[in-house]
This record gives C-alpha cells, structure tokens and sequence, in this order.
C-alpha cells in the first residue's frame, strides 16, 4: 500500500494565539516533530492549506478557512493524482504519534479516538467527502467519519493534542 503523509496546518490557531507550526517544543517546531514521525512511516509527506519552502504542500479543498476536512478533501485529492492509496492525516500539533501508527491504523478507514483529525483514509472515500464540503451539512470529522464506516482506534499512550499556549507549557514541563 502507498500510503501519502499529510500534515493538516491550514488551521487559524486563534486559541493557540500565535503561529501552532512554529513554535517549539524541545527547541523544534511542532511541524517537524509531526513530519519526523511520519516520514519513516509513509512513502512522501505533504503539508496542507499552507506552504512551507522545504516541504511540498497541496492547498486546502474545495478553499481555505473551511477546517480539517478540507484538508483532508486537499490531501485526498493530491494522493490520488500521484497514485497513493490512502492518506495518514494529522494535524501540525499533534506531538507524540507513534511511530507504529501506520500499522495500528490499518486497515482504513480508522482514526484516533480522541483526535479524530489523526487517521489512514483509503483515497477512495473522496468522493463522499467532496459530496459532504459541497453540502449544507454540518462539515466534521466525526460527519464524515460516520459515512465511510471508519473505525475508531485507541492508542495505550495518545498524542499530544494542542490547542493553547499553556498547553504547550503545561507539556514542556512533563518529565
């Protein structure tokens, strides 16, 4: 199975107040800690609704400021016009993804539990979800979750999620 890395980071951080992407955690940014775990798993990894110079990137679709589906729907559709299979998403604070997620994820379609924004999403469940960001309906994970029948998969010790600055902190200061 060729399996595409995305890393969702299209995302406004407002709670987080400054740029998620950027700001360190042990001294690296959040997005190389999310690129480091997945890139020994994956075959490429892409980063998504936002441009970074040294990774290749793919917009948010069907446009931006639209959430987590869209990119997932941006991510999807580069996958498919490169011949991956499926796509492992997630987000540009998810800290501490295993580096076994690939193989505790399969076979799609599964997500994390807690963080549903981390999945393997085989590229043919596209369709449905350009059909659900072309709708009125509610845009979630969770919505487009329920329509392609993914599982829900728990790790023994999940990621890191985070959303605010004292998050962040209140991480660092784990031992």
């Amino acid at each position: 199975m060729k399996v595409l890395g995305a890393i969702l980071a299209g995302g406004k951080a407002r709670r987080f107040g400054a740029d998620k992407a950027l700001a360190l955690y042990n001294g690296v940014r959040l997005i190389d800690h999310v690129l480091a775990a997945l890139r020994p798993q994956v075959d490429a990894v892409v980063t998504v609704g936002r441009e970074f110079p040294e990774l290749q990137s793919t917009p948010d679709r069907p446009g931006p400021d639209m959430g987590p589906l869209a990119g997932l729907a941006g991510a999807l559709a580069f996958a498919q016009a490169g011949g991956f299979d499926a796509v492992i998403s997630a987000g540009v604070d998810s800290l501490g993804l295993p580096a076994d997620l690939v193989e505790q994820l399969s076979p799609a379609p599964a997500y994390l539990d807690i963080q549903p924004v981390v999945g393997l999403w085989p590229v043919s469940a596209l369709p449905e979800l350009d059909r659900i960001l072309a709708s009125d309906q509610r845009h979630s994970m969770l919505s487009f979750i329920g329509r392609i029948g993914a599982r829900a998969v728990r790790l023994d010790v999940p990621p890191a999620n985070i959303n605010t600055a004292a998050d962040l902190r209140k991480l660092e200061q784990l031992p």
